[in-house]
């Protein structure tokens, strides 16, 4: 991706990093659910939902994506933006909870993928 201000080159998350995003986001609902953090602790919501991948995603991440870059998605993050929204989620999540899960690295990517 070009830069529109710089003409400089851009790089978009990796594959790696979009798995590493996912992991993440797996890591987290297991923690907060181990911890008995519902969703109804971080988000208000009425009723006891357990986190999942896909709420994390939807429910934490996107929302402060969305806010902190006006980006919707997550195919259109840079490498760094991936940085600044974990930074952001992990931060408010350990303020609130105590849980911080530390970003996936490729040794942790790999040993997921033999555990399963």
């Amino acid at each position: 991706m070009l830069c529109d201000h710089c003409k400089k080159q851009i790089k978009t998350r990796t594959s790696n990093q979009n798995n590493s995003l996912h992991l993440w986001f797996r890591l987290l609902a297991d923690e907060l659910n181990s911890g008995g953090f519902d969703m109804r602790t971080l988000i208000r919501d009425e009723i006891d939902i357990p986190w999942n991948e896909y709420s994390v995603k939807e429910y934490l991440w996107r929302p402060v994506q969305i806010a902190q870059l006006g980006k919707k998605s997550t195919t259109k993050l840079t490498t760094d933006e991936i940085d600044k929204v974990y930074e952001t989620i992990n931060r408010a999540v350990g303020e609130r909870t105590g849980i911080h899960v530390p970003f996936p690295s490729l040794d942790i990517m790999i040993f997921d993928q033999v555990d399963k």
